[in-house]
């Protein structure tokens, strides 16, 4: 029998468990800021008034980049396609939104003249390729 987070913990826990994963200054995250710091480049950090609340802002190139996490945002790769075991259905529907959301933020930026990068979590392993893909983008 399979058991999701709605049996094993009351609504306070769970709340509390959930509260627990981070949407800002994740590892992913981390590898980001940290490389484009050493590549000279200067940023802000999820400004509220733009679409999606981007993680990097750089804002005199008009330029945004979003770290995704694989799973959370439903990326093509290994880890973005595993299917969760408890509660699937919710986990699908959450994801699903997520996508949705995520390529409506898109467009919306684009809409007022941003460009937009995203990288995915699954990517951050080749680190030299991920420095070519930030100087490409925002050289």
């Amino acid at each position: 029998m399979s058991r999701s987070l709605h049996d094993v913990f009351t609504p306070d826990e769970r709340s509390r468990v959930m509260r627990a994963v981070k949407g800002k200054n994740t590892k992913p995250e981390m590898i980001v800021r940290r490389m484009a710091h050493a590549l000279g480049y200067r940023y802000r950090l999820h400004r509220k008034d733009l679409p999606g609340s981007p993680d990097l802002v750089f804002a005199g190139r008009k330029a945004v980049i979003f770290v995704h996490g694989c799973f959370w945002h439903g990326h093509d790769c290994t880890r973005g396609s595993r299917q969760p075991k408890t509660n699937a259905e919710y986990w699908r529907a959450k994801i699903a939104r997520n996508v949705d959301r995520d390529a409506a933020n898109l467009q919306a930026l684009e809409n007022q003249g941003w460009r937009a990068l995203v990288l995915w979590e699954c990517e951050l392993k080749d680190r030299a390729a991920m420095a070519e893909r930030l100087r490409g983008f925002l050289g």
